[in-house]
């Protein structure tokens, strides 16, 4: 699992305790062994010039909330719109969940009139994860802010009610979907030092654990025959 909770929650679904254990996301193995385009590589990868302070803006329809998501996409514009203009904002496109399309169409109209603007249909995992390492905070609703940006040390203004639940960092600054509680935490999230985050989904070292365990175990056919463990009331 990669962390504890998670662990404890497979638990309590009936796994053997004696076959559930705690060894980070290997997702985060990713960024400890690759190399990350530096800022003038990563610059020429993506066309632009980054400013001296940037966010990384990353927003996802949401589908059950009351507030539409071009609602709470409009309170996130207006609060990046309320910070000083020569911040430079790179937004990726939200993924194609329903009604993705309207905050598509909001976003291309706000990076047209402003000038340190720009938007991205994907980036890739490398040039992402690059872009992640060089700018000031990380933006939005999605779970890269929770996962990824504490391994790099970098503050999230987490938007909404999409990740609520999740396991998060001391990195991680919550705000509801409206411009003034937003454009509040960002301006704290851009005063804060995370740099000594400690992510809690892992160290990047989760690959070599994996394997570990795998090698230890001496009759793998064994656990096919799975079986109901009951937890033992306290």
């Amino acid at each position: 699992m990669t962390n504890a909770d998670a662990a404890r929650r497979v638990r309590q679904l009936g796994e053997d305790p004696e076959h559930v254990f705690e060894v980070g996301s290997p997702g985060l193995d990713f960024i400890k062994h690759a190399h990350l385009l530096g800022r003038a590589e990563l610059e020429a990868a993506m066309g632009l010039r980054l400013q001296a302070r940037n966010l990384l803006v990353t927003f996802h329809p949401v589908t059950l909330d009351d507030q539409s998501a071009a609602g709470q996409f409009g309170e996130l514009l207006k609060a990046l719109d309320a910070l000083e203009p020569e911040i430079g904002l790179i937004f990726t496109r939200p993924n194609a969940d329903t009604n993705s399309h309207e905050i598509t169409e909001l976003m291309d109209s706000y990076v047209a009139r402003r000038p340190m603007a720009w938007a991205y249909a994907s980036l890739g995992q490398l040039r992402y994860l690059s872009l992640m390492a060089q700018v000031d905070a990380v933006v939005g609703n999605s779970s890269s802010g929770l996962y990824e940006a504490p391994s790099f040390g970098k503050p999230t203004v987490n938007v909404g009610d999409r990740q609520k639940g999740r396991l998060q960092a001391s990195s991680v600054f919550n705000c509801a979907a409206r411009s003034d509680e937003i454009e509040r935490t960002l301006r704290a999230a851009l005063a804060a030092d995370c740099s000594n985050t400690v992510n809690p989904y892992g160290d990047g070292a989760s690959a070599p654990r994996i394997k570990a365990r795998l090698k230890s175990i001496d009759r793998p056919a064994a656990l096919l025959k799975k079986r109901f463990f009951d937890m033992v009331s306290a």
